[in-house]
């Protein structure tokens, strides 16, 4: 799976420049260039890390549920967010 593209545009979107995310994640500034050019596998921890850096964990949230795509994710979370259980279940979640 290529993520390249979608780690771009969570760290854009959190407005952090690859110097920004390479010194929270403790990574060099290079692999975070080779990272979203898809030139580096992206390891699951990572992932993680940069979900919370960015604070997009609904992107893990949708990969760990094999869903394509973050705005049907968000629309998910969106739904379960209505509803006490899944107030209850995204609440210890994100």
């Amino acid at each position: 799976m290529q993520f390249g593209s979608i780690l771009r545009k969570m760290r854009k979107g959190a407005g952090m420049s690859q110097e920004d995310i390479a010194e929270e994640l403790h990574i060099a500034r290079s692999s975070i260039s080779k990272l979203e050019g898809n030139l580096l596998e992206l390891r699951a921890a990572d992932l993680v890390r940069w979900c919370n850096a960015t604070q997009a964990q609904e992107v893990l949230i949708a990969f760990l549920l094999g869903i394509d795509g973050i705005n049907t994710m968000q629309q998910i979370i969106e739904m379960f967010s209505t509803t006490m259980i899944g107030s209850i279940l995204l609440g210890g979640i994100i």
